[in-house]
């Protein structure tokens, strides 16, 4: 491709590594003893603001001023592929447990860090080096940049709801395994009682009584399916987008420039533009000196580093070119293909740290893991923004 040399390429990388890393400094530096602004608890709550409001806020904000149905239709292997990203990456994870033989306790973070990757905020930086300074990558530096965006979006959502639901429940720190099954007998048994006591006493119509007794049986469906932990705010705020990108009406109330409500989404995208830089505080403030404290071992790190920089971006590789072959995927859009191709080839979801530091599980080996995979990223981005420009063009 004409203007991209080695050189160039490691410069995207560089400058996207860089401005991450001079925001999560801060965070370390804010997180001191000396200044402690970023306390523990501090950074804590700040882990709950992204997850209940800057994360759905930007979700909203930007999949639904782009998404339609027609574009849903052409954009349809973004989710699939960040889906396929995940399983196929937590399918690897499993083998890493099963070489490294990590402690019990360990097992399921090393699947999540291994197998779901960042596909938001580093992804978004680097398009953003590769439009402005890439020559004839995209056409026009920012439809080439609101395209990326778009795409990126669309795809966020999905592992917005992977993150929160598989995630959120792999990083547990007290999984149950009896005990549903005894609340499931108990309020049987429950209901059953409940039941002939309304029956005897003849107290409530029975349909009263069975509207009551639906009601409690749903309830308590729910609280064994865990449906308020699925259904957490960055889901339904996908959800609430898509909806009201696909519907025309919906979307001339709210998100365009001159829609009466548009108040409401420049409220929202103001909100949402805080989300990376605060996750990324987040993340240096779990990096003050927790590391040391880690008790995953250094050829662990280095085996979950490796096989999520280096093992995982070519299995990537060849479900893309196979999915190209198969004419699954737009014509002539090498963005297109070049997110597809970065959402297997980015370290660790930092968002999976942020749960991990708000569910308080392995939150010192979390932030270990994700400390050496962006250092490594420096290099390992460079080498497949290297192969990857050269593939497409």
């Amino acid at each position: 491709m004409e203007g991209v040399s080695p050189v160039d390429s490691m410069k995207f990388a560089l400058l996207a590594m860089t401005r991450i890393f001079i925001i999560c400094s801060i965070g370390f530096v804010l997180s001191t003893k000396r200044i402690g602004i970023l306390s523990p608890a501090g950074n804590k709550l700040l882990n709950k603001l992204v997850f209940v409001l800057f994360l759905p806020c930007l979700i909203f904000t930007e999949l639904g001023s782009v998404i339609t149905l027609q574009k849903m239709l052409q954009w349809w292997f973004i989710p699939v592929n960040v889906l396929l990203a995940a399983l196929l990456g937590c399918t690897i994870g499993s083998i890493v447990v099963l070489i490294s033989r990590p402690p019990q306790q360990f097992a399921r973070l090393i699947v999540v860090m291994t197998g779901i990757g960042n596909i938001g905020n580093m992804p978004l930086v680097i398009l953003s080096s590769v439009c402005h300074h890439v020559s004839n990558f995209a056409g026009d530096p920012d439809e080439c940049n609101s395209e990326s965006v778009a795409y990126i979006a669309f795809g966020q959502w999905v592992g917005a709801v992977i993150v929160y639901t598989f995630v959120y429940h792999m990083l547990d720190p007290a999984q149950q395994t009896a005990a549903p099954e005894l609340e499931v007998s108990s309020m049987e048994d429950l209901l059953e009682d409940k039941e002939v006591l309304l029956e005897e006493e003849g107290c409530v119509s029975v349909n009263v009584k069975w509207w009551k007794i639906k009601a409690m049986q749903v309830k308590e469906i729910a609280k064994i399916l865990h449906l308020s932990d699925i259904f957490q705010p960055p889901v339904i705020f996908s959800i609430l987008a898509l909806v009201t990108g696909a519907t025309p009406i919906l979307k001339s109330l709210i998100l365009e420039d001159t829609a009466p409500l548009s108040f409401i989404a420049e409220s929202m995208q103001i909100l949402g533009d805080a989300m990376v830089p605060c996750i990324l505080l987040t993340l240096g403030g779990n990096l003050k000196g927790d590391m040391r404290n880690s008790k995953l071992n250094l050829g662990t790190i280095i085996t979950i580093t490796f096989t999520r920089l280096f093992i995982i971006p070519p299995v990537g590789m060849g479900v893309i070119l196979l999915a190209d072959k198969l004419r699954f995927l737009p014509m002539n859009n090498p963005l297109f293909r070049l997110v597809l191709l970065l959402q297997h080839s980015m370290p660790s979801s930092i968002l999976a740290g942020s749960v991990a530091a708000m569910r308080g599980a392995a939150e010192k080996e979390t932030a270990a893991i994700l400390f050496w995979e962006h250092i490594v990223a420096i290099f390992s981005i460079t080498l497949w923004l290297v192969v990857y420009l050269n593939l497409l063009f």
